[in-house]
């Protein structure tokens, strides 16, 4: 074999080899990576606003008693509708209000905790100047024991640090006289239950 050619043979393909690299190795496309990062970017950025638009408590007795009921979180144009109706109180008003934490492990309710207060604010009527979150005033039984209850309240949120959804609510034996601190007197909870998501209509 003529050696002069095999070399001549080699040298060639290793031209063409490095020809067809230089065109097909060039530089690399960043999109799909700059694409990962806007996107990431967005999911980010994105409001932490899950879209509930209703939720629900469910009351249960603590023990010793046999009051029951629901009361309903609806978001609206003029703020967030609160609508309830509570049986098995004695007649008379009866304070409640939301409260820090939805744990209903203690049977006296104890285990909810304070009212929910994240402004650290003074206790106080439901559309006081000065009032905690959680203050929803008195329930009223009739002569049944039966309570309704309808008010709607401008700043009160299911989304963010300021979040009802997941804390308690609280009925109370006594009326809530609106004055007292922390708690407006309101006496033993007699019932308890957590707020939760509701299926929106």
């Amino acid at each position: 074999m003529n050696l002069k050619r095999v070399v001549n043979s080699g040298f060639l393909g290793l031209v063409v080899f490095l020809l067809f690299q230089a065109c097909t190795s060039g530089p690399k496309s960043d999109t799909g990576h700059e694409h990962d990062m806007v996107m990431h970017d967005k999911v980010m950025k994105a409001p932490m606003d899950h879209g509930v638009e209703k939720a629900i408590c469910v009351l249960q007795s603590t023990e010793g008693n046999s009051v029951s009921g629901s009361i309903t979180f609806t978001k609206t144009d003029s703020g967030m509708l609160v609508k309830g109706e509570v049986s098995g109180l004695t007649p008379g008003k009866h304070g409640f209000h939301i409260h820090e934490f939805g744990d209903l492990t203690a049977p006296d309710g104890t285990s909810a905790g304070g009212h929910f207060n994240p402004g650290g604010h003074d206790h106080g009527a439901p559309h006081g100047e000065m009032r905690h979150v959680g203050d929803l005033g008195n329930l009223e039984a009739n002569a049944d024991g039966i309570a309704t209850y309808e008010v709607t309240y401008l700043g009160m949120m299911m989304e963010g640090p300021e979040s009802i959804l997941g804390r308690g609510i609280i009925v109370h034996a006594d009326e809530d006289d609106l004055v007292s601190q922390p708690t407006g007197a309101a006496g033993a909870r007699v019932a308890m239950g957590v707020i939760g998501v509701a299926k929106s209509e």
